[in-house]
């Protein structure tokens, strides 16, 4: 899975990080400083599509002292600009070989980077140590094929966040928002490189699937809230669900023009999602 920029992420980065539910982030601190506390190791954590890096940004601070971060991706330019971004976030550059190590604050992080088709080997993944498997913005474009096959793979705890659920509101509303919206889910249920993507229906599936399994499932909403404060985030998005609906031909160029400028300009947006943390019942 490919066609996520740097600098799309970069600008959704501050969003995502304040939508977090908190509690469900507490939990998974708690769960993690506890490995910590009682094995005395570093704890080790696997981060699938991790973009440029963000998840370990929101989360490495609340961690124990000492990390193993494996971030995962398919985009080896994503795992450039990983690299980049998290040197530049970090205080100090420990080693660069053969991890990556940073110093943040005050916690050691050891950062090693990999290339892999999640989509044909996320089973090959989820063997490797880990103390819990982490995503963000991930699993709703995926399709529910793979989610089964993630959920029977999985042994270890999961912590994902915002993974989209469908839910949309522009402030002040407009005439095409219920349209626009249909045809936007009808994009987002396309191929993003495994298989027709589960899109809203994704934190369901997994919910269902990861219970089956035997997990015991936790879901909280991580709505986004968005205004004008955050302007270039409401223009790249308004402009990204025009290009996709576009594309759906659902509607015509003359119903998506008279939308976009309308919203570009919007005072506010809510864009709805849900944090989930999956732990092995034992």
């Amino acid at each position: 899975m490919t066609g996520f920029s740097a600098q799309w992420l970069a600008l959704r980065e501050p969003a995502d990080h304040r939508a977090r539910d908190r509690a469900l982030q507490d939990r998974i601190c708690e769960q993690l400083a506890t490995v910590a506390r009682t094995e005395q190791r570093a704890v080790r954590l696997i981060d699938l599509g991790c973009g440029s890096g963000s998840n370990l940004r929101a989360l490495a601070t609340a961690l124990p002292a000492q990390q193993h971060w494996t971030l995962v991706d398919y985009d080896p330019l994503l795992l450039t600009a990983a690299r980049t971004a998290l040197v530049s976030w970090a205080d100090q550059v420990v080693s660069d070989s053969p991890l990556l190590t940073l110093r943040k604050n005050d916690k050691t992080i050891a950062i090693e980077f990999a290339q892999v088709d999640l989509a044909r080997d996320i089973e090959r993944v989820l063997t490797w140590p880990a103390d819990a498997i982490t995503a963000a913005a991930f699993f709703d474009l995926v399709a529910e094929s793979w989610l089964v096959r993630f959920c029977k793979a999985l042994r270890t705890t999961l912590y994902t966040v915002l993974t989209y659920d469908g839910f949309e509101q522009w402030l002040p509303t407009h005439a095409a928002d219920a349209a626009m919206l249909n045809a936007f889910h009808a994009h987002q249920k396309t191929d993003k490189g495994f298989g027709i993507a589960a899109g809203p229906e994704a934190a369901t599936i997994m919910q269902r699937e990861l219970s089956a399994c035997g997990f015991q499932v936790d879901l909280a909403p991580s709505p986004w809230q968005i205004d004008q404060t955050e302007a270039p985030l409401i223009q790249a998005l308004a402009t990204g669900s025009a290009a996709a609906v576009r594309e759906t031909g659902l509607l015509t160029a003359q119903e998506v023009e008279q939308w976009l400028p309308a919203r570009i300009t919007a005072h506010h947006c809510t864009v709805g999602h849900w944090d989930i943390l999956a732990i092995p019942k034992r």
